[in-house]
C-alpha cells in the first residue's frame, strides 16, 4: 500500500478527476473531496481505487471556514499523513456579465470559493505539514494551485472570475516565499481552454477560435493534460522551482508576431 497521500479539492469531477486519475496511476493514495454527496459519485472513486493505494472521498465545502478542520481531521484518522495539497475546487461566475452590469452576488462566490477557501485551506494544510518535517519524516511536501490563464489574460465579461485567479496566483508566491524555510515548494498550474462541463456552453465559440488559429497546439486542452503535470510536479521532478506557474494552455498565452 502507497505511504503517499494527497488532497485534490474538487477531485471527483473536470481537470481535478484528471489529476486524481493520474495520481491514482502513480500510486498515490487520495483524499478527494467537494460538496457533492457520496452517492453521486461512489462509482468515480471505486475506479480510482487499486490494490496498491487507498481513496477516500469527503463531502466538504472549501468556502466554509468550519470544512477545513473537519476534513484534515478526517484524513488524520484515515490516512495519518497528508504530503501533497492541490488547491483545484473552482467555480465560474453565475452570469457571464460585461462588468458594467457586474453582480456582486457572483464576486462575493467566485472569491469565497475560488480564492478564500483555497487560501485558509494551505494554512491549515501547511501548518500539518510542517509538524509532520518538525516529527522527523524526510518525505516530500508540496502544494499545488490550480489557477487559470485568466490571471492575466483580461475577460471583460467574466471580471469576476479573473481577479478571483489573480489572487491564487499571488497566493501561489506568498505561500511559496513563507514555506521555502521548511523546503515545501509551492507551484501553480495554469490552464487554458479545457474541455470540462465548465466549458460545456462555450464550446462553439471557442471550437471556432481555435480553428482560427487561437492555440499555437490547435486542439482543445483535457483534463488529463493538466493530471500530467500535476503529476511530474507531486514527484518532485521540479523541486527546486517553487513559486514557478507552469501553464497548460497550448501556447495561448504565448506572444506572437
Amino acid at each position: 500500500m502507497s505511504d503517499k497521500t494527497a488532497l485534490i479539492t474538487g477531485g471527483a469531477r473536470g481537470i481535478g478527476l484528471g489529476i486524481s486519475q493520474k495520481l491514482a496511476e502513480e500510486g498515490w493514495n487520495l483524499a478527494i473531496s467537494g460538496r457533492k454527496k457520496y452517492n453521486d459519485v461512489e462509482d468515480i472513486i471505486n475506479k480510482l481505487a487499486s490494490p496498491g493505494n487507498k481513496v477516500r472521498y469527503y463531502q466538504s465545502d472549501v468556502s466554509k471556514r468550519e470544512d477545513h478542520k473537519s476534513l484534515l481531521n478526517s484524513i488524520k484518522s484515515d490516512f495519518g499523513r497528508l504530503n501533497l495539497l492541490i488547491n483545484n475546487t473552482g467555480v465560474g461566475p453565475i452570469n457571464r456579465l460585461d462588468i458594467l452590469e457586474a453582480e456582486e452576488e457572483s464576486f462575493d462566490r467566485l472569491i469565497n470559493i475560488n480564492l478564500k477557501g483555497p487560501y485558509f485551506l494551505t494554512k491549515d494544510t501547511a501548518n500539518w505539514m510542517i509538524q509532520q518535517k518538525n516529527d522527523g519524516t524526510e518525505e516530500f511536501f508540496s502544494i499545488i494551485n490550480i489557477g487559470s490563464v485568466s490571471a492575466d489574460v483580461a475577460s471583460v465579461t467574466r471580471g469576476d472570475y479573473c481577479i478571483s485567479k489573480a489572487g491564487v496566483s499571488m497566493a501561489t508566491k506568498l505561500w511559496a516565499a513563507r514555506l521555502g524555510e521548511y523546503n515545501i515548494p509551492v507551484y501553480e498550474i495554469q490552464p487554458g481552454i479545457i474541455k470540462t462541463d465548465l466549458t460545456r456552453g462555450v464550446t462553439e465559440k471557442y471550437d471556432k477560435l481555435i480553428n482560427e488559429g487561437l492555440l499555437v497546439q490547435s486542439r482543445w486542452g483535457y483534463p488529463q493534460d493538466v493530471g500530467k503535470a500535476a503529476a511530474s510536479l507531486a514527484r518532485g521532478d521540479m523541486a527546486f522551482s517553487t513559486g514557478q506557474i507552469i501553464r497548460v494552455d497550448g501556447g495561448l498565452t504565448l506572444q506572437r508576431l
